[in-house]
Parts: C-alpha cells; structure tokens; sequence
C-alpha cells in the first residue's frame, strides 16, 4: 500500500533519493577520515590505505543493511541511530583487524594512522546524523515533512501510544485524533476526536497519512470492518498488537505453500543472521583466545598448584534444541560432580578452593569455554548453560524455561550483564534469569550481542552472587 502525499511533506517522495545519498556520505567519511589521518600523521595515503577504506566503507555498508542504519529515521531516536552506527563500525574494526593479522600486513600499517582512523570515522559518521537529524527536525517545526497519525480504539493501548507520539516530536507525527465507536463514558478510555466513519472520511481526504489500530486483537470482526473500510483511502495501515502477541516469543511470518503463517517459537538465528552470528563467534572468539593464552596457562598452573586433581572440570549442560553438550572450565572445586542432583554452589560453600573462589568471583574460570565456542557448542553471548539436573528442575517450575534453548548457551549474557549471575536459591531468581534469556532471544541483534561483550568488561565478570 502506498502512502499517502501531504502538502507538507516537501522530502517525502525523496526518502529513497536520502537513503542512497545517506549510503554513498558514509563511504565518502570513511575514505575521507583514511586521508585525513594519513595526512596528519604525513604518512602517504598510498595503495594499502586504500584498499583499507575500501574494504571498511563495504563492509560498513553491509552492516548498515543487515543492521537497519539506513531505514527511516523517522521513528528512531538519534541515540538509537548513533549506537547502530559505532557497534558497525566496531565491528568493522575488528574484522579489519583480523583480516590484517591472517594476512600478515599490520606491520604495513603506522598504527597511529590506524588508530586515529578508527577513532575519527565513527566520530564523523554520527555528526552526520546529527546534522541532518538537526535539519530535519528544524524543518518539521516549520512545519514541513509532517506526516498526520490517527489512533482507532481508545483503551489504554490507544493513550500510551499517543502520549508517545506526543512526546517525540522529532518523529515529524502530528496527532490527528482517537477515532472509536465505543461510548466515550466507558472507564479507562481516551478522549475520542470522532467515530469510525469519521476517519474513514478524512482518510479518504488526504487528511491522514498512518492509522495506527489499537484495538485488541479479541475485536477481529471490527478490525477486519476498518481495514476493509481504509482499503479505499491511500492512508497506511498498521495493526498494534496486545499482549497476547506480545507474548509470542519472536513471532515472524512464514508461507507455507502460499499460506501465510505465524511463527511463534523460532529461534533467530536462521538464514543470514545464523552465519553472521557464527562468523561473530569464529572471529571474536578467535581473537580473544589470542589474548587470553597466557592468563589461560597461568590460571591452569594456579589450579594445578592449589589442589590436587584435574586443570579442566567438563560438565554436561543442555545446548542448543535441548541437546546435551560438554562444556569446560578451569576446576574451582575439590569434587568434579556431574549428572543428577548437583547442589548449586552457596557462599562458604566447602567444596570450593581458595583459588577456585577467586577464578568462580571474577568468572575467569570459565575462560576455557571460548574453546566451546569455536567447537561450536556454544556462542560468546548467549543464556548462560545450566547443569542437566537443574534444566530438569526448573522447566517444570517456570512456564518457557527450555525456550531458552532455541539458541546456543553463552558465555555472558543479557541476564549477567543485568546482574542474574551466581547463586539463584529461589524460584524468582531463576525465573528473573529466564525472562532476561528469553528478552534476549527476542530482541536478539548483532548491536545487542555487541552491546553485551561490552558492558560484560564492566559488570559481567565480578558479581555479589558468585560463589
């Protein structure tokens, strides 16, 4: 369906001529920010400079795609936009980075150039944003690039969306009214601007540009009546789900043999997204064993040392579709215990060492598992693997428990970074865990995992619960 002109909107019809300019900008800053580091650093900005900029501003293009940079930033905040923007291009580093060493060139690079590249890019890649985001907004104050928003239904739904609306002008949205055909005497509704019939008419006009349903999904017979009604207006439509479906865990859209069809519990990683999540695993994973080598010998000495057994403790958890796997840590305790009724580790708890106390504390027991990862058993950023016994404890207790499984088990977590690590002696803490695993899933991007290998640097090494 197409959208409606508006007087007003003097750069509507131009949004995919902004689009491909937006594109072809931030290859031009990236070569830019290349020559300019080069210049400063009065190093020529010769073939392998090039090359560089060119492999960066692709790939970041790429990103941009897969990571909706370039949608309309019409209903994305600038903060929003501009963190899209630095974890690509943190990505992108990092690949180039790896490329370099594979290939063995980084001693054909001034690292001052290099660093100072990656420190300037993503620097004028989000002032860019900021200036036409400034523009934009300073137009819509104008009056100019408004798009008009009516609401159908006026329950609680209908008022949070339109104080959301409201509230952010920066979308360039203007409220025309909440349109219902419920009387407006009804407890908990939002003042009502008219009747069905009414937004049908105005839609009809030109007058509206987006209508936004509110309406529970229980009023279906209406919904299909409005819909069928606004067939004949060149108004877009969109459906506000309640929170039945909001309780459908990453739902998408499937055909089958025509037939479209709901799909409920999927895992997100099918497709593209699987291979990019896998390539994040491979490299990244990569990388950090490189850096942790000597801590990793060190720490194994230290194991060796403080008691007598095995360096390596391997316990079988629950992986990816229910499968058991063999995961690896470095041995915390005196006992090496598997299989059912494992007692979770408590303050004081006898069994750990000293130096297993200190490696369980600061979670560098758990160093070996980026071994797990490249194995393909587990992935950097996922829910964290609990034991066989307690998987079989906990999803008879906690309704969803073993969707946590639609993906690999992970090293660190949405559900760590928040704090829902360590000890969980009650059946709200781990119900805690699981909702933040299952908001993980659902929400799950490359920005999200990127976001949470970050904030684990700061928050997921070292918590109060961990014994």
């Amino acid at each position: 369906m197409q959208e409606a002109h508006f007087s007003g909107g003097m750069i509507r019809s131009q949004s995919s001529k902004l689009s491909v300019l937006n594109r072809v900008l931030d290859g031009l800053i990236i070569g830019a920010a290349m020559w300019l580091s080069c210049l400063i650093f009065e190093v020529d900005y010769g073939r392998i400079y090039q090359l560089a900029a060119l492999v960066a501003a692709a790939c970041f293009l790429f990103l941009g795609e897969t990571g909706s940079i370039y949608g309309s930033w019409r209903l994305a905040p600038l903060k929003e936009i501009s963190a899209r923007v630095f974890q690509a291009w943190v990505v992108v580093a990092i690949l180039l980075v790896a490329l370099a060493f594979l290939a063995k060139a980084t001693g054909s690079y001034s690292r001052f150039v290099v660093v100072a590249w990656f420190t300037m890019t993503p620097t004028l890649l989000i002032l860019q944003r900021i200036v036409v985001q400034s523009l934009l907004r300073e137009m819509r104050s104008r009056g100019w690039n408004l798009r008009t928003l009516a609401i159908v239904g006026s329950g609680k739904n209908a008022q949070k969306l339109a104080a959301w609306v409201n509230e952010s002008e920066w979308m360039g949205l203007k409220l025309i009214g909440i349109y219902d055909d419920r009387q407006e005497s009804r407890a908990g509704r939002a003042e009502i601007s008219g009747r069905i019939e009414d937004l049908v008419r105005e839609a009809g006009e030109g007058r509206i540009d987006y209508v936004y349903s509110a309406l529970p999904m229980r009023a279906e017979n209406r919904i299909i009546r409005i819909v069928d009604a606004l067939s004949d207006t060149t108004a877009s439509v969109y459906i506000m789900p309640d929170s039945f479906i909001f309780d459908l865990m990453n739902a998408r859209w499937i055909n089958v043999g025509g037939i479209p069809m709901v799909s409920i519990f999927e895992s997100p990683f099918y497709g593209v997204d699987g291979w990019l999540k896998r390539l994040e695993d491979i490299v990244l994973g990569s990388l950090i064993l490189i850096l942790i080598a000597i801590p990793m010998v060190l720490i194994a000495i230290g194991v060796k040392l403080s008691s007598p057994g095995c360096v390596l403790f391997k316990q079988h958890r629950y992986g990816l579709n229910g499968r058991v796997v063999e995961v690896w840590k470095f041995r915390s305790m005196r006992v090496c215990e598997d299989g059912q009724g494992i007692p979770q580790a408590k303050k004081g708890d006898p069994r750990v060492t000293r130096f297993g106390a200190f490696l369980r504390r600061t979670s560098l027991d758990e160093l070996p598992q980026f071994i797990n990862v490249l194995q393909g058993h587990m992935s950097l950023v996922g829910p964290r693997p609990h034991a066989v016994s307690h998987n079989e404890q906990y999803r008879r207790l906690i309704h969803g428990y073993m969707l946590r499984h639609k993906v690999k088990p992970g090293i660190t977590g949405w559900a760590q970074i928040n704090g829902w690590r360590g000890e969980t002696d009650t059946v709200e803490k781990m119900k805690a865990r699981v909702d933040h695993d299952l908001y993980y899933i659902q929400n799950w991007s490359l920005w999200l995992d990127i976001r949470i290998i970050v904030l684990t640097l700061f928050r997921g090494f070292v918590g109060k619960q961990a014994y």
